[in-house]
């Protein structure tokens, strides 16, 4: 009788201790996960390293740098596991470097103007926190995902009569880290990397008539950025 007393007792010590640290895990789970939405306002810079190839004229492209705000949303799936969606867009001069046009009376190195064009490129990241969100202050990350790019609002310059660029598909990489001020806010560096290559066409028919220049352009721009942040 008492072996089966003492049984009953430790089994039921047991099952309470097992008890309270489910309860335990899942309260510090809930505390955790509490905010799973962070959203970021940062400054960024864009530098495209860039590169083409260019029919008929030849030469190489000059694509330059731009500063702009973007804006950020991310979920928290788990602790270390979120995705990040930022949104932003920005302005770009375009011109052709070194480029030959003396088939139509110009120089055999000439840059030109292609005038500028408006960059969308909302890019969706996996990332991976390496700190669970209430462990540490300084919270570091590493991130992969997709991009899709619009061009719009394009000026074509002085020079040539219209230019046309492909929509793209493209790929990102990024790493960054937060810094907590407080378990609501805190401050964020981040520098991303986008694989993109567009198709572009060049009307030049006001130059020579019927002539069209296909290039396939490289911009593979480096992402900058600074900012703060807010969980909620």
């Amino acid at each position: 009788m008492r072996k089966i007393t003492f049984i009953l007792v430790t089994v039921s010590l047991m099952i309470t201790n097992f008890v309270q640290a489910q309860e335990k895990t899942t309260e510090k789970a809930t505390a955790d996960c509490e905010r799973n939405w962070q959203v970021r306002l940062r400054g960024i810079g864009i530098f495209p390293d860039q590169s083409a190839t260019i029919g008929i004229i030849g030469g190489d492209i000059a694509i330059s740098n731009a500063y702009v705000p973007e804006l950020d949303f991310t979920y928290f799936f788990t602790e270390h596991f979120a995705a990040e969606l930022i949104l932003g867009t920005a302005k770009h001069d375009v011109n052709t470097v070194g480029s030959d046009i003396s088939a139509i009376g110009g120089p055999t190195s000439y840059d030109v103007d292609l005038g500028s064009v408006m960059l969308l490129p909302p890019t969706l990241t996996a990332q991976y926190h390496f700190f669970p969100m209430k462990e540490k202050k300084f919270k570091p990350y590493v991130g992969a995902g997709i991009n899709y790019t619009i061009f719009y609002n394009v000026e074509e310059g002085d020079v040539v009569k219209g230019i046309e660029y492909d929509n793209a598909i493209g790929f990102a990489g990024q790493v960054g880290f937060d810094i907590l001020f407080t378990d609501k806010y805190f401050v964020n560096f981040d520098v991303k990397k986008l694989f993109l290559k567009t198709d572009v066409t060049v009307d030049a028919s006001n130059l020579a008539t019927g002539l069209s220049i296909p290039a396939e352009v490289t911009i593979d721009p480096w992402i900058v950025g600074i900012g703060v942040g807010m969980k909620f």
